[in-house]
């Protein structure tokens, strides 16, 4: 038999045999394929799992097997992996090799049965029943619908419980997975009989008669059903649709545990990942979270304001995210103030917004786009050699706060030499009541930010509080400027003491400082593809290229122009202008008596960001720009200016343009990178590699006909 055979000696290192060694029960392979498995790249590993989809298509059943047989018995050695199917009594249910198992109560009478944790069965086209039993976690990637049928779940902080809405979970490879975990719930006493009665009655509106058999017969107190459906997003689908880019939400790897459970996962669009590489919060994050929402849910501490600090990539976003999603479990809505302008949560980068947020975070930030309270447009994704019209935007959009709810403050991860500085601005500016400042053993030296550090140092633009009693002044560019209500004034709005709290971070991440600006650049395009992915209707009905659907039509004269991060010349505004991403925002001036030209700004302003688009082409016959902009056309009314900035259309929606033959519009290689303007540092976009736009006065996309 092959369990009578001594194991294998393990070295330093698994081989990928001792790997296919513990999925046997549903893999069996002769010595031949065993010794060429050693040999195997990731090309023939993958043929070879193909090969093996094959044969389970056949009808084979790689659930039931032996051990090898011996070398004088065998058969002619196949050249593939080959299940040897052997009859055995009927199958209970086993679990696969890679699931701890345990004992479950309502199991055959002969014994308590190994089920696999969590179990998961497919329950129609696209659709999978998963068990939970308390306390137990699901890790995986993928995007799915997700229902809790019965019990409770928490997936990234938030509890989904029986009779609440299906959330839609993005679990990425740009971030860390997310998971499933069952938690613990109140339930009145009530006998096995009556529990299973009340639990067969909840599922009838949901399950089919075998699934509901198959979870009554796995059902255990305090247990978890949940329904994985397919998710269809149109988001989704357009990033998706882009080459290279169908890896952040699915990767091909070579398995060896081809059940019935990897064929549900399948159908519903998700893969099972290993523990480790889920989301890991530390002690001291898991206490800030735990008195963060407590003082939050307090009426007597009102609305607090947490700032959130730290050095880049120690997880100060996923913090964010975190912390509302455990702030809506208790409270209805959450206040969050967007300061960061490279790695920005709810809106395109370059953006200073401030956003009322209802609804769970359940993936990344270009899962989850959405229309601010109040948003300015900085067309830049640093705040560097403009730091005093950062914190006017701050101001600005700060004012429209109405301390209502809990307000959550990102900050960026600049915090040495003058981002240090500007912070202490901040915090002077914003008065938060709680500052949570993040460090990392892999991130540089920063000084806690205590009170007491803040009232002595000396910021960018205030100065430390003995100076400020030396003088005799109380910052009145700041406190005058803020717009507060009269009891608000009376209490001093600079250097109100603020609790700090310190959290170690333990991050996986896989930025270096080599990588780290390619990767964030990745994230940005993603966050703008999935702002363009609400111009598509939702699934099933088809996506369309960017250049098949309909432009808005926008007069020369009703819209005023801005090219924010440079220079240009008024002669050549309308090549900046074109092919380009565009603001469209609202100023209190009034914009016409220009008809031959466009109307120029000589002066960037500080006004409201209504949206987003791409000026796809300029007819300079009928003076008119073609805007393509999700932004509904009850808003686009109110559109009287569009500023230009820093941030450029991602190169995978110029290269990809379906549908057209031979020179691709607004993309070249013929371009000379020593032309003056070409490249430099003031004003320049973010780096290009080979493909540069091609600027032209005139439309180049072909509209079609409707």
């Amino acid at each position: 038999m092959a369990d009578a055979l001594p194991p294998p000696k393990r070295g330093s290192l698994r081989s990928t045999w001792a790997r296919c060694r513990k999925a046997r029960p549903q893999l069996i392979l002769s010595r031949r394929p065993r010794r060429r498995l050693r040999l195997l790249r990731w090309g023939g590993r993958r043929l070879l799992r193909r090969r093996l989809l094959q044969a389970q298509a056949a009808g084979a059943d790689w659930r039931q097997g032996c051990g090898p047989a011996s070398r004088s018995a065998a058969a002619p050695r196949p050249k593939t992996a080959v299940s040897i199917p052997v009859p055995q009594p009927a199958p209970s249910p086993t679990p696969s090799r890679a699931s701890s198992p345990t004992s479950d109560e309502d199991a055959a009478p002969s014994g308590p049965a190994k089920l696999a944790i969590p179990p998961l069965r497919p329950a129609g086209a696209g659709r999978a029943l998963l068990l939970l039993p308390r306390e137990q976690v699901f890790t995986f990637s993928g995007t799915c619908r997700v229902t809790c049928l019965y019990g409770q779940v928490q997936v990234f902080g938030f509890t989904i419980g029986l009779g609440q809405p299906s959330q839609d979970v993005f679990s990425t490879y740009t971030h860390s997975r997310l998971a499933l975990s069952a938690v613990h719930y109140s339930a009145p006493e009530k006998s096995k009989k009556e529990m299973k009665r009340e639990a067969r009655a909840l599922l009838r509106a949901h399950l089919n008669r075998d699934d509901r058999s198959w979870v009554m017969k796995n059902l255990s107190p305090l247990c978890s059903v949940v329904l994985l459906e397919t998710l269809k997003s149109s988001a989704v689908r357009f990033i998706t649709s882009h080459p290279g880019l169908s890896y952040v939400f699915e990767q091909e790897r070579t398995t060896f545990q081809i059940n019935a459970e990897y064929f549900a996962m399948r159908s519903v669009g998700i893969k099972k990942e290993r523990k480790k590489n889920g989301l890991q919060l530390t002690e001291s994050v898991l206490s800030a979270l735990e008195e963060l929402v407590s003082v939050a849910c307090e009426e007597a501490d009102g609305c607090p304001i947490i700032l959130v600090c730290g050095a880049q990539d120690v997880g100060k976003s996923t913090f964010n995210r975190y912390l509302i999603n455990q702030l809506l479990n208790s409270i209805s809505c959450v206040d969050y103030l967007e300061c960061d302008l490279g790695q920005t949560e709810f809106t395109p980068p370059g953006c200073i917004s401030l956003l009322n947020i209802t609804e769970p975070l359940l993936g990344p930030p270009f899962t989850h786009q959405r229309t601010p309270q109040k948003m300015v447009y900085f067309g830049r994704s640093t705040c560097k050699d403009n730091y005093e019209n950062y914190i006017e935007i701050i101001k600005y959009v700060f004012n429209s706060y109405k301390r209502e709810s809990p307000l959550i403050i990102n900050t960026m991860g600049w915090v040495t030499d003058q981002g240090l500085l500007l912070l202490v601005d901040l915090i002077r500016l914003l008065c938060p009541s709680h500052v949570v400042q993040f460090s990392s053993s892999r991130s540089r030296f920063m000084p806690k930010l205590t009170p007491s550090y803040v009232d002595d140092m000396d910021g960018l633009y205030t100065k430390s509080k003995a100076k400020v009693r030396d003088r005799g002044f109380c910052l009145p560019e700041f406190a005058d400027s803020l717009e507060f209500g009269d009891e608000e004034k009376e209490s001093p709005a600079a250097f109100s003491g603020h609790k700090l709290m310190c959290v170690q971070s333990d991050f996986a991440f896989r930025k270096t400082p080599r990588n780290r600006e390619s990767h964030n650049r990745v994230l940005r395009d993603l966050a703008l593809l999935g702002y363009l992915g609400q111009l598509h209707p939702p699934a099933p009905k088809p996506l369309h290229p960017l250049h098949s659907l309909t432009p808005y039509q926008v007069p020369f004269s009703a819209v005023a122009l801005r090219v924010i991060h440079s220079d240009v010349a008024p002669t050549h505004v309308l090549y900046a202008v074109n092919a380009s991403w565009v603001g469209l925002c609202k100023i209190l001036d009034e914009v016409g008596g220009y008809t031959e030209g466009p109307v120029l700004l000589t002066q960037t302003p500080i006004c409201d960001c209504l949206g987003f688009g791409i000026c796809r082409g300029i007819d300079m016959e009928k003076r008119l720009y073609h805007i393509l902009t999700p932004v509904p056309p009850e808003d686009l009314r109110n559109v009287n200016c569009l500023l230009v900035g820093a941030i450029s259309i991602p190169q995978c929606v110029l290269k990809s343009q379906l549908g057209f033959e031979g020179t691709i519009p607004y993309v070249t290689t013929d371009y000379d990178i020593k032309l003056p303007g070409a490249t430099g540092k003031i004003g320049a976009r973010e780096a290009e590699e080979t493909y540069v736009k091609r600027q032209h006065p005139k439309a180049r996309f072909h509209r079609k006909a409707h």
